[in-house]
């Protein structure tokens, strides 16, 4: 994409001078440098600011707080930086009715603790510190409560958002205009900000639990992480969350239980037991469950990968990792949710060992139906090994649904699945 020229005092007349600045280095995605950041204050704003961006066919990447401007392919051009971190307002918290509408901008800590006041709580929890509400939603990331309440895919209920030509469109709940045919809140999840800008979303809540437990096994082998994990999930324990973590200090295998008081203890019981065949069992601290941790950062100079595969493959996965990475000196730290079948690698190494384990792995993944996604690492570890891997049948849904919303291919271009 060619260079263009960029309107910075037009985009000043939008959203105040003192909201557009030219890039820093520290602004650079994947080593492509934008020319300008903006931050609108409004969904007119960001409307009129797309129109700019549309018109002069600027390449726009989305940025929230920026903790996930690692995933994906380095962008093929990128000319401005929109930022939503203006866009933090909670517009609606019906309790009653365990519903929320949000701005996409509203960090996803200050939201949990404005709604822990009324003892609820968004039932998501991914390991990015500062995360915003629409970044989380343009990754779909999520954490260990995954397992019990789903993605956060599964808990919106409607969305808004502004496409690369400055229109609004909105799903869901108190639909005002919707896009024909497609259901935006499923389709913008995930979409890694190269389909439109969000900017609200609606969401189901969920009760806080009164009372937590966790409950872990040192495990010998990827076997045995494998066997405690199905036991867990074929029982009738109703785990929040089975995490596991693996690493040259400790290989754990931990169960979140979580209940009224009178009914916590009979679910880790039932856990401990079940866990018994396979190790040493002992119940943990909340400071040692803590959350999971941020492999996904890659800190610490290692490259995190996501290996996604049925839950009962997880000794497989796990066999093949450790295998790939020994042939090669790759050094692994891996946490997983053992009982959804996603395993988190934190790899370190030198590039072209990386890529090529990569790679190894997704031969063997492909075949089965999983996926092996970079969540990290270098530009020049991108250009060695694609990002996302082979795109499969859905890539060619991919390629109409972009087509339809982006036409001019300006919204992130070439960092999604198949560079679109």
């Amino acid at each position: 994409m060619e260079t263009r020229r960029m309107p910075a005092k037009e985009l000043e007349g939008i959203v105040g001078a003192e909201h557009v600045r030219e890039a820093a280095p520290e602004d650079a995605v994947d080593g492509v440098q934008p020319s300008l950041v903006v931050e609108p204050g409004s969904v007119e704003e960001v409307g009129a600011v797309m129109r700019v961006a549309h018109r002069e066919g600027l390449a726009v990447i989305v940025r929230g707080s920026g903790t996930k401007l690692g995933w994906g392919n380095p962008p093929a051009a990128a000319d401005l930086i929109l930022g939503t971190t203006r866009l933090d307002k909670v517009l609606e918290h019906a309790a009653g009715d365990l519903v929320l509408r949000v701005q996409a901008g509203v960090r996803l800590e200050e939201l949990q603790k404005r709604l822990a006041g009324a003892g609820q709580m968004l039932a998501i929890d991914p390991p990015h510190p500062g995360a915003t509400v629409g970044g989380i939603v343009a990754a779909n990331a999520s954490g260990p409560r995954r397992y019990k309440y789903g993605t956060i895919r599964d808990l919106i209920i409607g969305i808004k958002v502004v496409l690369a030509d400055g229109t609004v469109a909105r799903a869901g709940g108190k639909v005002v205009k919707n896009v024909a045919g497609y259901d935006l809140s499923k389709l913008f999840t995930g979409s890694l900000g190269t389909l439109g800008v969000i900017v609200e979303a609606n969401f189901r809540l969920h009760p806080i639990p009164k009372v937590a437990r966790t409950v872990a096994v040192e495990l010998e082998s990827p076997r045995a992480a494998r066997e405690a994990a199905q036991a867990i999930m074929h029982s009738q324990v109703e785990a929040t969350a089975v995490e596991l973590r693996w690493s040259e200090e400790e290989r754990l295998l931990s169960v979140l239980v979580e209940s009224i008081p009178e009914g916590v203890e009979a679910k880790r019981e039932a856990a401990a037991f079940l866990l018994r065949p396979f190790g040493e069992v002992r119940e943990l601290s909340d400071e040692e469950a803590g959350v999971l941790e941020p492999v996904l950062q890659g800190d610490g100079g290692e490259v995190p990968v996501k290996i996604s595969a049925p839950p009962a493959e997880l000794g497989d996965v796990l066999e093949e990792l450790f295998g790939a990475a020994g042939r090669r000196g790759v050094g692994v730290r891996v946490r997983g949710h053992a009982a959804t079948g996603v395993t988190y690698a934190g790899l370190r190494g030198g590039e072209e060992e990386i890529a090529a384990l990569v790679e190894e792995l997704r031969e063997i993944r492909a075949r089965r139906g999983g996926s092996v996604v970079l969540l990290g690492g270098s530009p020049e570890l991108k250009r060695r090994v694609d990002a996302w891997g082979p795109g499969g049948d859905y890539l060619g849904l991919a390629r109409r649904v972009k087509e339809k919303f982006d036409p001019r291919g300006i919204l992130g271009p070439g960092r999604f699945i198949g560079g679109i």
